[in-house]
């Protein structure tokens, strides 16, 4: 066993310190993470019940609506060509103080328009 000498005084508390700053940052990135899959799938959800609307005919509007109830504060874009309709769901995420920029979750869907 060696004695501890006045060099060492201090040591812990230092890796410890380092330590838990690579804890928080690894936690932030996977909080991150988690919440961007979380996202996409309400976005996928919400570009699937609208392509369904829109498949039946309604308008726009309607369709927007019918997005908006399943992923609130989302953007939601049309595209009508018959005979298929694309929606397509863009909703902004937290995280930019993380990622450095904003992040959007993404989801489309395409449905056979209804005669």
């Amino acid at each position: 066993m060696t004695a501890r000498g006045p060099r060492d005084a201090g040591a812990v508390t230092a890796e410890l310190a380092l330590g838990l700053v690579a804890v928080v940052l690894v936690l932030a990135a996977l909080l991150v993470t988690v919440s961007a899959a979380s996202a996409r799938v309400v976005a996928l959800d919400a570009a699937r019940a609208a392509a369904r609307v829109a498949a039946l005919g309604e308008p726009d509007d309607v369709v927007a609506d019918v997005a908006a109830r399943v992923a609130p504060g989302a953007q939601v874009a049309v595209r009508r060509e018959p005979p298929w309709v694309e929606v397509v769901v863009r909703r902004p995420l937290g995280g930019a103080w993380f990622t450095g920029g904003g992040l959007v979750a993404q989801g489309s869907a395409v449905a056979w328009v209804e005669p």
